[in-house]
Parts: C-alpha cells; structure tokens; sequence
C-alpha cells in the first residue's frame, strides 16, 4: 500500500511540474492584448479544467504501472513522459516567449503524443487509456485555439525576437 503510494507520487509529481510552468508562465497584458477567436472559452475555466486532468494523467499513468510495471512496457512510459515534457513547454513557448507559432509545433506533438500513447495504454490498462480521452479533446480544442490566435495575430509574433 505504502509502494503504491510513493509511485502514485512519482506520477503525480511530474505532472504537477507541468503544471506549475501553466502557473509560472500565466496570460499577462500580451495575451489580453492578443485578438482572440469568438469560441475562446473564459480564462477562469482554465484552470479548473486543466486541474481536473492532471490529475487523471497521474492516475492514468499509475494504473497502467500496476498492471505491467515500467520494463513492461517501456516505450509506452517513454510516450507517457514525453507528453507530459511537451504539455510543460507549451506556456513558456506561448506566454512566457511570446511565440505562438513555435508553441503551435509543441502542441501538435502533444496531442500526436497523448494520441500515441493512449495507444501503448490501452493493450496495459484500457482505464488508463480511456482516462486521457478527455486529455486528448482537450488538446485538441487547445490546438484549434493556439491556431487561430497564432493566424489572427500573426505580425505580432513576427514583432518578438
């Protein structure tokens, strides 16, 4: 029970790395000043959401441990940590450097990579693959999004070295 635990963190804690750089690398004036499409949701429905699946990422990544370990199935934890690397670097590219264009190139990876290994998941543990479902649309709508904030504001990124 105690070894679940500790693992369980060493989940959690990664994914709450990623987390803290959406919290180091937050909407400032940039952003506000940003032209945004009309389906782009209010800024306080972020956090929560983000909130919610992090924490299924974490649980995900525990269950499909439990049931094969990490030498049971190592390239699907490399996918499982690579996504969990690019969704870190998606704020410091967007907010934190101003570059939409490069952070769109980051989430693409992301969502190919959440896509990839909801795949390795699911012959592990079909719960931990359908616990990134939500993961993944969400990524999705956030791609869609990133997009068009990158093509309605294209010159402004052109602007930021």
């Amino acid at each position: 029970m105690i070894e679940n635990g500790l693992i369980f963190l060493g989940f959690l804690v990664p994914v709450a790395a990623a987390a803290a750089t959406g919290a180091l690398f937050r909407p400032g004036d940039w952003y506000r000043g940003l032209r945004k499409p009309g389906f782009t949701p209010p800024n306080r429905l972020f956090a929560p959401a983000w909130t919610l699946l992090y924490i299924l990422i974490a649980i995900s990544g525990f269950l499909a441990w439990r049931a094969v370990g990490f030498a049971g199935a190592p390239l699907a934890f490399v996918l499982y940590f690579l996504q969990i690397g690019l969704n870190a670097a998606w704020s410091p590219l967007f907010f934190g450097a101003h570059r939409p264009g490069l952070a769109m190139a980051d989430i693409v990876l992301l969502w190919l990579a959440i896509a990839a290994t909801i795949l390795a998941f699911w012959p592990l543990s079909v719960a931990a693959s359908l616990l990134l479902i939500p993961y993944l649309f969400w990524v999705g709508f956030a791609c869609v999004l990133n997009f068009a904030v990158w093509r309605l504001n294209a010159t402004v990124e052109r602007d930021v070295v």
